[in-house]
């Protein structure tokens, strides 16, 4: 599994975790609802079997939800025709409580609106609540045109919390289970990068290397002949091309090694001025011993032959010696045209062969790493499928594109072109 399909189900799952996490928040405020309604229902009957107790209302008639009101947050209200005594009304306010689970402290406060005053307040503490007896004094006045009972519950959202101990605790359960999943699985995409990166590294040392190799094995082919020393001129162009690819090696041997020190997939360029047909004759040069193996024509078409613009001239020479190479190897008689030229905003290089041709289905898949085009008929082609997955990873370094146009049996055309601003 590639980084980048790895990097897609790291996004879709912590996508995934995103929506689980809203999810449970989501149940969780309404447990907390459901919670806060509970504890309310049965604060209310236990008022109302307070009243029962005391009778502290003259209509009996008057529907009992008419008389209770909770004008905030944990403070409720209630209308009393008559006040009880304050020890009354404290027993039976702690055992309707008992009755219905209401363990909380509760301050009460027993307010005449003929004295416009609370007369009496008492603080009731629930059975083994934990929280310190608080001091009973500075109760609101919430409406002092009748006489009532107020309650105020100063630790009520910690008991209905309190209620929900099993939810709190299976969702940070959860959390840090996801969390923990999606630490390992970023931890599991970053080793699998680091792996990508160095086994992409052995692929373009083992790439870049094969066709120089290639060439001085062939060079060194031709200097071991006995009548090499009868042909001077033939001598010093062999010697020639032997120290230009040693030369070209050491020289890939510091920039693979600078490539496998950073920690990204894109290629470091360094963009200097480029003369267009100093460029094509450098990438021809490199590859004579296979031209003159393989008896091939190659011709050049340059637009302007002055022509410059900027890119990495190591790795634009190295896509068109790829391309040659693959020219060279699916053709059987090969002729070769190299074209340069501008395109609007472009400047660009193609390459042209006579070979056996690409069918349009594989087009999609030609740029992939290590894929190779079926073909039944040649058989003795041999490589790694690395080649035009280069020279894609250079033209998009360079911000270009590469259109490829191909006939099966006719010949195949990859036209490079690198953005000239």
């Amino acid at each position: 599994m590639r980084s980048s399909t790895l990097k897609w189900i790291l996004l879709s799952t912590t996508f995934l975790i995103a929506i689980i996490v809203l999810v449970q928040l989501f149940w969780l405020k309404k447990v907390y609802s459901f919670e806060e309604k509970q504890f309310n229902n049965n604060v209310v009957k236990s008022i109302r079997g307070v009243f029962e107790d005391l009778q502290m209302n003259d209509n009996p008639s008057m529907v009992f939800q008419q008389l209770i009101a909770s004008p905030s947050t944990n403070y409720i209200v209630f209308k009393a025709d008559t006040l009880p005594l304050k020890d009354s009304l404290t027993f039976y306010l702690q055992r309707e409580f008992a009755d219905f689970d209401v363990l909380t402290d509760c301050k009460l406060g027993a307010f005449s609106k003929d004295e416009k005053k609370y007369i009496y307040a008492e603080y009731i503490p629930a059975p083994a609540s934990g929280y310190p007896v608080q001091q009973v004094n500075d109760l609101p006045v919430f409406d002092n045109n009748f006489d009532h009972i107020l309650l105020y519950f100063p630790h009520r959202s910690n008991y209905i919390l309190s209620q929900m101990n099993f939810w709190i605790v299976s969702s940070v359960a959860l959390f840090l289970t996801l969390i923990g999943f999606a630490v390992s699985l970023f931890y599991f995409y970053r080793q699998k990068f680091f792996a990508e990166i160095q086994k992409d590294f052995v692929n373009n040392f083992t790439h870049e290397f094969k066709t120089p190799l290639a060439v001085m094995k062939i060079a060194a082919d031709v200097l071991a002949q006995d009548t090499i020393f009868q042909q001077p001129n033939r001598l010093e162009r062999y010697t020639a091309i032997i120290k230009s690819q040693t030369e070209h090696l050491q020289n890939q041997v510091s920039r693979l090694l600078r490539i496998a020190s950073t920690e990204s997939n894109n290629l470091p360029i360094e963009k200097e001025n480029i003369e267009a047909q100093q460029l094509i004759e450098q990438a021809i040069n490199k590859v004579q011993p296979l031209i003159e193996e393989r008896h091939a024509k190659v011709e050049m078409k340059m637009e302007d032959e002055a022509v410059s613009f900027l890119g990495d001239k190591a790795h634009l020479e190295l896509a068109v010696v790829n391309l040659l190479e693959n020219a060279l190897k699916y053709s059987d008689e090969p002729r070769i045209v190299i074209e340069t030229g501008k395109s609007e905003n472009d400047f660009f290089i193609s390459v042209k062969d006579n070979g056996i041709g690409i069918e349009k289905k594989y087009f999609k898949n030609i740029f992939k790493k290590f894929y190779r085009v079926p073909t039944d008929d040649v058989h003795n082609v041999k490589g790694f499928g690395l080649g035009l997955n280069f020279v894609k990873r250079i033209v998009d370094a360079h911000h270009g594109k590469i259109k490829v146009n191909s006939l099966p049996g006719i010949g195949t055309e990859f036209r490079l072109f690198i953005p000239l601003n």
